[in-house]
């Protein structure tokens, strides 16, 4: 654990303010090696242009790992807006991250601890987004385990088994695989309730026909894994339902292939929702095409129309394009995607053919 000149050095050469104040735990732990929870504490990370790192932590956090900066720890009791005033320049600008709160933000403000205040946590944002080769390693290896994994949940698929009971199990199996936890709760949707995007596993009973769809991911070595597949219990789906199925496992495919340094990432979604809108199913495709991932689930960048930014070597993000018309059917195909030097790396293995378990 220790501070990464090169991610903050990154950060720096992207920041618009002579200073920024980074407040996000995972930001801190992707900058300095080091995590923590603060809850409502202030917990910050002082970049600056022309000094070195200072990092404020509470001493109910106190550590003794040296990180390659400077440690200013702080009492309950302690006055924050004093304590960062004795590092602000006034005469200088400071980037403030998207999650501070308004009571730490607002005293600096008043007192005028800088010359302006500005949004800076973009610069962090962007360089997280362009992953080094040691993160892209642990998002292999997230990846990987996710792929074995879904092998063993439609292996819980059976007659009579409810939502809920197939999700309690995942956890154990994750672990057993070597993951330390979710990514996020997992999502487990038989029949109709497949039609509903972000359907939370509840008490409905498995029955013969139905859709089964997981979404599902895991964190290993503390990077973050997700993936969808849709499967159909006992029965070969009918004829509007291997359809709709087609449609996004095409949608999900011809954008995927699409992907490489250089192109816009709006055209890539316009890609797979007009296959889907073609196909007679627009209204149905409810969400963006992708999100991007890392330490957290969904970190800042997206796959959707409004995105006009180029892809760039180093990214990864999710392709998960879906159809949800309840009565009919509701699938959903992700992989996560590498976008590489020349071209792309799909990070999930696990198929995306029409399977019927159970």
């Amino acid at each position: 654990m220790m501070l990464n000149t090169d991610r903050v050095n990154r950060v720096l050469n992207k920041l618009q303010q002579d200073a920024l104040l980074v407040m996000d735990p995972y930001a801190i732990d992707y900058l300095c090696g080091k995590h923590f929870e603060p809850g409502e504490r202030f917990l910050g990370l002082l970049l600056r242009k022309d000094k070195e790192p200072v990092l404020y932590v509470n001493a109910l956090f106190r550590f003794d790992d040296d990180l390659g900066l400077r440690k200013v720890y702080y009492d309950d009791t302690d006055d924050v807006t004093a304590m960062l005033r004795k590092d602000l320049d006034p005469n200088q600008s400071l980037g403030v991250d998207k999650i501070m709160p308004a009571r730490f933000l607002l005293p600096l403000m008043e007192q005028k601890a800088a010359s302006s205040f500005a949004l800076g946590s973009l610069a962090v944002d962007q360089t997280r987004a362009v992953k080094d080769r040691h993160e892209i390693e642990l998002m292999r290896a997230s990846s990987h385990v996710n792929d074995l994994a879904m092998e063993q949940f439609k292996k819980l698929i059976r007659e009579g088994v409810t939502e809920v009971e197939v999700a309690d199990q995942m956890l154990a199996i994750y672990k057993k695989l070597g993951a330390s936890g979710y990514s996020f709760d997992p999502i487990v949707a038989f029949g109709d309730n497949a039609a509903d995007p972000h359907h939370m596993p509840d008490d409905t009973v498995l029955e013969e026909g139905d859709i089964v769809l997981f979404d599902v991911g895991c964190v290993v070595n503390g990077y973050c894994s997700d993936m969808t597949r849709t499967f159909f219990y006992k029965q070969y789906p009918d004829k509007e339902a291997e359809k709709v199925y087609n449609l996004v496992r095409e949608a999900n495919e011809q954008s995927e292939e699409m992907l490489k340094p250089g192109v816009e990432i709006a055209m890539v979604d316009k890609k797979a929702r007009d296959i889907i809108t073609n196909g007679g199913y627009g209204e149905d495709f409810t969400h963006r095409l992708g999100h991007f991932i890392g330490l957290q689930d969904h970190e800042y960048g997206d796959v959707s129309s409004t995105n006009h930014n180029l892809e760039e070597a180093g990214m990864i993000h999710s392709i998960e394009p879906g159809i949800y018309h309840p009565g009919i059917a509701g699938v959903r195909i992700e992989d996560l995607v590498l976008i590489t030097e020349d071209g792309h790396e799909v990070l999930n293995h696990y198929p995306h053919d029409i399977e019927v378990i159970g």
